[in-house]
């Protein structure tokens, strides 16, 4: 019979277990898929070690006269979600490494929470090893080697170093890039999908295509415009509300989120004094205090945000470019030849447009590019047979 005063250690414990049980399905499931070797090791090395974990917490909870907890999750973890389905396994993998983040510092907390020595021997040895996840994790995904302990004082200046270097050797996707690249992809899509089909309506009438291509073009600029200066000022207006509750949250318990900044520092492998002292230094001045804090829980900062206005110029002018391609033709030819050099001019656009996207993604330039055209394809083929059989309905009216 397990005693009432137990109750609330036996409902985190029990918690604990199983979110170690469903991190060792997560991680046993990518194993499996992982073709390359050293990753899968380390991905079913993370999976043991999630087992282990979990075998703690369920003797302990036996231990203090509970039945043996049932997994109630999925067999495969969050292997199977859909947000890991679609982002694939290095988004996954991020993801996972925020998980580990936040268990770390869900068990600090219940090191001061739990009153049992037993769980609180177990938390101490979980923690160690959730830190070492964390690292492991990142050197997965980034695919670099762990980043050798340094004084405090070296500390500020080697994170300026390393910020200047990714600043300089990688492409960094602007706000404006990729509102651009995707107006031009609306653009592109949404009117050759409409000069294909008044194309098979038509039979190619040049007369036609023009009016509906750039009434198109038009209405799609203005929506791409008010649609990208909503998003990017609702995103600042989101930003600018949790900075808001981050300075609350200072100004009402500074301790606390002193602590909370801290431990983030830990979790990226700077050891407890060290993190301790640089947050010391920042607390000097609230305000640097309330930006690193910002910057550790909001993923972004102000600078980083899009301007709306920048992204609604950018948006529009460059759904009006996409727009253009597949109407050209039509300004200079007609029939079944106008037909095919839209369709031509518009296929090459896609893969170009396709090939732009790679650089504010992963993905090979040519991958991309031959997505984007055989998309594009298969979008020109059906709404021009979709014309051709309104215009058949309309014209035996």
């Amino acid at each position: 019979m397990v005693n009432s005063d137990n109750k609330k250690l036996l409902a985190a414990l029990e918690a604990n277990w199983q979110a170690e049980m469903e991190g060792h399905y997560t991680y046993t499931a990518f194993a499996k898929g992982e073709v390359d070797p050293q990753r899968r090791n380390a991905l079913r090395g993370l999976a043991a070690a999630e087992k282990h974990h979990a075998d703690l917490w369920a003797r302990r909870i036996q231990e203090l006269g509970a039945p043996p907890p049932q997994y109630v999750g999925d067999l495969s973890g969050q292997a199977d979600s859909l947000a890991n389905r679609v982002g694939g396994t290095d988004l996954a993998l991020r993801r996972l490494e925020i998980d580990e983040g936040r268990d770390i510092a869900k068990y600090g907390k219940q090191l001061k929470a739990l009153r049992d020595q037993s769980s609180i021997a177990i938390l101490e040895e979980v923690i160690a090893d959730e830190r070492e996840h964390y690292q492991t994790l990142g050197n997965l995904i980034r695919s670099r080697r762990p980043l050798p302990e340094m004084p405090p004082e070296q500390a500020q200046e080697a994170l300026d170093d390393l910020l200047a270097t990714r600043e300089n050797s990688q492409t960094q996707a602007a706000g404006w890039v990729g509102d651009a690249i995707y107006g031009i992809n609306d653009g592109l899509g949404s009117i050759f999908g409409i000069v294909s089909g008044v194309s098979g309506a038509t039979l190619g009438n040049s007369h036609f295509v023009l009016i509906a291509g750039l009434a198109g073009m038009v209405a799609s600029a203005l929506s791409m415009g008010s649609g990208a200066y909503l998003a990017a000022k609702s995103e600042r207006e989101i930003f600018e509300a949790e900075f808001a509750r981050e300075r609350e949250a200072v100004e009402d318990n500074e301790a606390e989120a002193r602590e909370v900044l801290s431990l983030s520092y830990q979790i990226r492998g700077l050891p407890e004094e060290d993190a301790e002292r640089f947050v010391d230094h920042l607390a000097k001045d609230r305000e640097q205090l309330i930006k690193a804090l910002a910057r550790e829980r909001l993923t972004t900062t102000e600078e980083g945000l899009s301007k709306p206005m920048v992204s609604a110029v950018s948006g529009a002018l460059s759904t009006a470019i996409g727009a253009l391609i597949p109407i050209i033709p039509f300004f200079f030819m007609t029939g079944i030849p106008a037909v095919i050099v839209a369709a031509i001019v518009s296929l090459i656009a896609h893969f170009a447009v396709g090939a732009a996207k790679s650089l504010i993604t992963i993905r090979a330039w040519w991958s991309s590019g031959f997505e984007m055209t055989w998309i594009g394809a298969l979008e020109g083929v059906v709404t021009y047979i979709i014309g051709m059989g309104l215009g058949r309905i309309g014209g035996s009216r």
